[in-house]
């Protein structure tokens, strides 16, 4: 399986709160800030750094993305598409994918209240 790696710039924005998720990201170098739009304005729901995943509750729920990702720094990240993701999910126990649905519906239910 090959993965692409894509640098972004301070600034960019690598996806927005509504988009359909296609894809995870890993953190390879930089740092990237994970922002949802509210009454008040933006409220910083997280920071990942490198080593980090994000992105990956859309691909497990196939429901749009929760939260807007923005480059806080010069980043490269390391793209994983929906079929490689799939293709791990699938290899691993029912169990623990029955949690991981869990857990996703219950960040949603939390991220919906802020």
């Amino acid at each position: 399986m090959i993965l692409d790696r894509k640098p972004f710039a301070e600034g960019d924005i690598i996806f927005k709160e509504g988009d359909e998720g296609r894809c995870a990201y890993l953190v390879q170098t930089g740092s990237i800030e994970i922002v949802k739009e509210g009454y008040g304005g933006e409220t910083r729901l997280g920071v990942i750094g490198a080593g980090g995943i994000f992105g990956e509750m859309a691909l497990i729920d196939n429901k749009p993305r929760m939260a807007t990702a923005r480059a806080l720094e010069v980043s490269v990240l390391v793209v994983v598409g929906r079929s490689a993701f799939e293709e791990k999910l699938r290899k691993t126990d029912s169990f623990v994918r029955a949690l991981l649905n869990i857990l996703v519906r219950n960040v949603r239910d939390i991220s919906e209240r802020l």
